[in-house]
């Protein structure tokens, strides 16, 4: 239950993180936007090393850290983009769909799986499915819906093989597996940003997404964290509900229309959450 409790955690301030990594995205380049986010997490993560002293995982985990953060920015950069151009209400549950690629891995390896586990999981992904549903007409209308969609779907991609790779890494220690995805993030988004000649946000735009990056860093350390608790199959479906949180922010403060569909997509998508969680009580 205590693993269950940390990735909701951990999903709520994905959410969070993402709205207004979102915002940022529409009015500077993504690019920018991506290396104060992953970079600004780092610094703090390195910094809590050098108190707390945890000892370093072995190869294997460092390694599997290492990917996950490679997958997991390229993920970041394609889902910021969508969200500069496409519908929050859209591309947040598209993006999440990526559970799948985890609860499969799960799977395979033996993990135990109840009736109601089982049942929640299945509720979960379809109000997933749901949320993220367009009406066609609106789709067919707009190319930068569909690009939106496209991208949406390769970030879901790249995070499943992050939240598989972070599952492996977790075991030797929270802080190194978020510090050594970041390692592995950082320079990969920073040699891009000079091959491009990004410009970077300045001022108070610099300082709002330091803060971003805080809570984002918050969330992979609490996902991590909530590997080590339960089960990859619970533990990546619980965080992959972020986008309810996104959904809900950008309805509420941006206004955008969410078809009655995707409100039952989203309240199916808790549900499953409640299951999960008594199947693993």
């Amino acid at each position: 239950m205590l693993g269950i409790a940390i990735a909701f955690a951990a999903a709520c301030c994905w959410g969070f993180s993402d709205f207004a990594a979102g915002l940022f995205s529409r009015r500077l380049p993504v690019l920018g936007v991506l290396f104060f986010v992953e970079g600004a997490g780092l610094v703090t993560l390195l910094v809590v090393i050098a108190i707390v002293a945890p000892p370093f995982p072995d190869t294997g985990q460092a390694l599997a850290a290492a990917a996950a953060g490679t997958a997991g920015v390229v993920a970041l950069g394609l889902f910021y983009r969508a969200l500069s151009i496409g519908s929050m209400s859209v591309v947040a549950p598209i993006a999440a769909t990526g559970a799948v690629v985890p609860v499969v891995v799960g799977i395979v390896r033996g993990d135990r799986v109840t009736v109601l586990i089982g049942a929640g999981l299945l509720v979960a992904f379809v109000g997933i499915l749901l949320a993220s549903r367009e009406a066609e007409e609106e789709a067919e209308r707009s190319p930068a819906t569909r690009l939106s969609v496209l991208l949406a779907l390769g970030a879901a991609l790249g995070f499943g093989l992050f939240f598989t790779g972070y599952d492996r890494a977790a075991p030797g220690g929270v802080l190194w597996a978020a510090a050594l995805a970041r390692c592995a993030a950082v320079p990969l988004v920073t040699i891009a940003v000079l091959a491009t000649r990004t410009r970077l946000p300045r001022g108070r735009d610099a300082l709002g997404l330091s803060g971003v990056g805080q809570l984002d860093c918050a969330s992979t350390a609490l996902y991590a964290l909530a590997a080590t608790k339960a089960d990859l199959v619970v533990v990546a479906v619980v965080g992959s509900l972020y986008p309810v949180v996104t959904v809900v922010l950008a309805r509420t403060i941006l206004k955008e229309r969410m078809r009655t569909v995707q409100g039952i997509g989203v309240a199916a998508a808790l549900a499953g959450v409640v299951l999960v969680s008594l199947g693993s009580a």
